[in-house]
C-alpha cells in the first residue's frame, strides 16, 4: 500500500466534501450539508490513521472512536464538536432518523468550525 497516496486520497476527498457541504448549505440543504461536514472530518481523521498505522482505516463513521485511534490530543471543544456532527451523519444513512435542524446561523457556525478543524488536522499530518 502506498501510504502517501492513501493520505492524499483521504485529504483530497475531504476537501471536495467541504466544497459540497458549502454548496448544500448555501442552497438551504442544512442536514445534507452537515452530513458532508461530518464526512470532511471523518476522512481527515482517516488520513491520520493511515499515516500512523500504515493500514486502511476501519470502516467506521464514529468520529470519537476514530479520533481515539490517532496520536493527536483532541481538545474538549473539538471532541464536543465531533459529538455534534455525529447527529448529522445518521440522517444521510437512515431515512427514518430526523435530527433537529439548527438555525441557519448555527449551521454556518458548524461549517466554519469544520473548516477550522480540517485545517488543524491537516497541519498535524
Amino acid at each position: 500500500m502506498n501510504i502517501e497516496k492513501q493520505i492524499e486520497y483521504w485529504i483530497n476527498s475531504a476537501e471536495s466534501d467541504l466544497e459540497t457541504a458549502r454548496i448544500l448549505i448555501e442552497n438551504n440543504k442544512p442536514l445534507e450539508g452537515l452530513f458532508f461536514c461530518h464526512l470532511v472530518i471523518e476522512k481527515t481523521i482517516k488520513s491520520h490513521i493511515v499515516k500512523l498505522n500504515k493500514t486502511i482505516p476501519p470502516k467506521s463513521h464514529n468520529l470519537i472512536y476514530l479520533s481515539d485511534l490517532i496520536s493527536i490530543e483532541i481538545s474538549n471543544h473539538i471532541s464536543n464538536f465531533f459529538g455534534i456532527l455525529m447527529k448529522y451523519q445518521l440522517s444521510g444513512r437512515y431515512p427514518d432518523y430526523n435530527p433537529y435542524v439548527p438555525e441557519k446561523s448555527k449551521v454556518l457556525e458548524y461549517f466554519e468550525t469544520t473548516k477550522e478543524v480540517l485545517e488543524w488536522l491537516k497541519n498535524q499530518l
